[in-house]
């Protein structure tokens, strides 16, 4: 890591830093860390309750112990990047401090040297998290001047919901909650991609694990969050292509690994809450309603496997929503974004640690 920090592309208050991880065949490799810092969001509550966390006063440390901070890490999903200006300024608004990680290979962190997304194994994420979580914690503790205990929620989507499923999973005890955004928890959807999963794929990703495996490219989920078409975002289209990113064999030998691992039974050792449209519509063609509807994953397998999860599972269903809830129609994605936010503040309330006595 650099250490240095730059305003991001979003401008303010967003800036971003670069965190050099180890390289792979390809060469250099890098994950970015974005921080949303309008003020220091996530610190103990002003005097008057107001949600717009502002710097703890000394005596919240008791000029000894750390203080205590609610942290929000977000993790994009496969072709996709952080853009979710509102929901940082939602949760910040709450009294979170927010942080999104662009993956290596994705979106702020892609080379032009890359295959984009690729990757032959969920855990090679391990590092991009270990790299922001420990970012993440320095920055926090430069922002208050002092030691911080940060009590950390993954925010996943899509494939990005599978990785951090999987990592909370392998390292238990390290979250305070896991919220889940349109989670891609099982294989379904292309009847190639099903076929795939039944099928010599092992092999296939050990001899050729960066062949293209030609799929029809619809670009109906682009058509309906791109204000280009249908949609309210703005996207960069070299980040997040209309298709989405070539499928290869070995990053698809890998989710598919990954899915294989969760019907076999893991267990999450901390809150979960699911969020996802009440929805689907997968068709070849375009239909109206995938603008309103999950046209990605089959929901009602999505939540049957999440149930599994662990024991203090939440399943909220949102009709009209897409498949990543928070790029819904607004009264939507407000709607997901207040239940995130009371859900959070039930299962992680905040605190503020007590001054040891004197003596």
């Amino acid at each position: 890591m650099d250490g240095h920090w730059d305003q991001d592309f979003l401008g303010h208050p967003f800036v971003a830093r670069t965190l050099w991880l180890t390289p792979d065949d390809e060469g250099t490799r890098v994950a970015t860390l974005v921080a949303h810092e309008p003020g220091i969001a996530g610190a103990p509550a002003s005097a008057d309750g107001g949600g717009d966390a502002v710097a703890p006063r000394a005596e919240h440390r008791g000029g000894h112990g750390p203080v205590r901070i609610r942290a929000v890490l977000h993790i994009h999903g496969f072709s996709d990047y952080f853009h979710h200006a509102e929901l940082a300024s939602a949760l910040h608004s709450a009294g979170w401090a927010f942080f999104a990680l662009d993956l290596h290979k994705h979106g702020r962190s892609l080379l032009p040297h890359q295959t984009p997304g690729f990757v032959t194994s969920l855990s090679d994420y391990d590092e991009d998290l270990e790299a922001g979580i420990a970012a993440l914690t320095e920055r926090l503790g430069e922002r208050v001047g002092g030691p911080v205990e940060v009590q950390l929620v993954l925010m996943a989507h899509s494939t990005g919901g599978l990785s951090a499923v999987l990592w909370s999973a392998r390292h238990p005890g390290r979250l305070a909650a896991l919220v889940l955004n349109g989670p891609w928890l099982e294989t379904q959807g292309n009847t190639v991609l099903r076929g795939m999963a039944r099928g010599g794929l092992d092999t296939m990703s050990r001899l050729r694990p960066k062949a293209r495996i030609l799929l029809p490219e619809l670009g109906f989920y682009f058509r309906s969050i791109s204000d280009t078409r249908d949609g309210e975002w703005s996207i960069e289209p070299s980040w997040r292509p209309e298709a989405g990113f070539p499928i290869r064999v070995g990053w698809l030998a890998a989710v598919l690994a990954g899915h294989a691992e969760l019907a076999h039974g893991v267990t999450v050792d901390t809150p979960i809450l699911v969020l996802c449209s009440a929805t689907s519509t997968t068709s070849p063609t375009w239909k109206d309603s995938m603008l309103e509807s999950d046209s990605i994953l089959d929901v009602t397998r999505t939540v049957r496997r999440a149930a599994d999860l662990g024991p203090d599972v939440t399943i909220r269903r949102f009709r009209g929503a897409l498949h990543d809830v928070f790029l819904s129609r607004r009264p939507v994605r407000d709607d997901a974004a207040a239940a995130t936010v009371r859900w959070l503040g039930v299962q992680v309330p905040p605190s503020v640690a007590t001054p040891p006595t004197s003596g």
